[in-house]
């Protein structure tokens, strides 16, 4: 089977792909820097499809680093392209970090992949580029707004460099997949997400407060116009999430792309308000949560869930998991990692 590279393999989302491309019988090839992830993925990649990718500890931001990779694996197919930092808020404090990090690492691998016969590439893009949308559900052909932050600003120029290189590069076809919010882990438990320091999302914050690691959630906001007044956003399971990476790259490797650039939402099409997740997870672990209405966030839009009728049709792909697997999933492997 082809060789894949995924970077930011280590990672949340970038770890349960591995799994996936695994279980179709594709060859691996893992970057990661170790920045915000650990080795110890690899263990439980391993565990679950029963062998071990190939790893390389890289800092994509060394040009020479990636020239050298793509010299030693010249037999690349595709890219899955994860790696990038990711914190709304600290991206806010330390935007030239983002932009250097998020962006730069793009350019350099864009210009390995342009010297190859041909290549696949497939961006983990997001919903922020909508911002807080004129119509819901956001369909594709939404309009991309200002940015809220240099985080989400990083994923409109990410996308418009990929556009502008596949316009002057028939040899390259690319993918920008716009994740919603992704949550859950693995049903084996072997990976989940691990977010180091203070998490900055809400599901690994849910099961740390009701852990007994955070004191108490705090909820920002109970008077947007929402039905209970919290803010709504469309929850997808990172398994699912996976899956369609899998079924992108599939597509371009099999030319069965329209154009040689294309977008897809990933979403279940659902919106939850954050009190429904809260009352999710206190459903399926069976655990009273301490959470406190605080004042609102700034930046927090409104309520945001996709329109996924391009995904489902085009793709052919569709969720398959609940919210209620992805809380049970995302508590099982709360206990496991405190329980070491």
């Amino acid at each position: 089977m082809d060789k894949i590279l995924v970077t930011g393999g280590l990672g949340f989302i970038g770890s349960h792909t591995v799994v996936e491309l695994q279980n179709e019988g594709y060859e691996v090839v893992i970057i990661d820097d170790l920045s915000n992830s650990s080795i110890d993925v690899l263990d439980g990649i391993t565990a679950i499809t029963g062998k071990m990718p190939t790893f390389e500890k890289i800092d994509l931001k060394n040009k020479l680093d990636v020239e050298n990779f793509f010299q030693r694996h010249s037999d690349v197919k595709g890219v899955i392209h994860f790696a990038a930092s990711k914190a709304v808020g600290e991206s806010v404090k330390e935007p030239l970090l983002y932009y250097e990090n998020n962006i730069s690492t793009l350019v350099y691998i864009l210009k390995e992949l342009k010297k190859l016969p041909e290549a696949s590439f497939i961006f983990s893009s997001s919903c922020t580029v909508y911002g807080q949308a004129d119509e819901l559900p956001i369909t594709e052909n939404a309009p991309v707004k200002q940015a809220e932050s240099p985080y989400g600003n990083t994923k409109q120029i990410g996308e418009e460099i990929i556009s502008d290189t596949c316009k002057v590069t028939p040899s390259l076809k690319a993918i920008a997949l716009r994740y919603f919010n992704p949550v859950g882990a693995h049903e084996s438990v072997e990976i989940g997400e691990l977010p180091i320091g203070v998490p900055q999302n809400l599901v690994p914050f849910i099961t740390q407060t009701a852990i007994g690691l955070r004191e108490q959630l705090s909820v920002f906001g109970d008077d947007y116009p929402t039905p209970d007044g919290t803010c709504i956003r469309d929850y997808i399971h990172v398994v699912d999430l996976a899956k369609a990476h899998v079924i992108a790259l599939g597509r371009l490797l099999n030319n069965k792309n329209k154009e040689n650039y294309e977008t897809f939402n990933l979403g279940t099409g659902t919106g939850s308000s954050v009190l429904e997740v809260v009352q999710a997870f206190e459903k399926v672990s069976g655990e009273k949560l301490n959470y406190k209405i605080v004042d609102r966030r700034e930046g927090d839009i409104i309520s945001a869930y996709a329109d996924t009728k391009k995904a489902n049709e085009e793709l052919g792909w569709k969720t398959e998991l609940s919210l209620d697997d992805a809380m049970r999933s995302a508590w099982k492997w709360e206990q496991k990692v405190r329980s070491k």
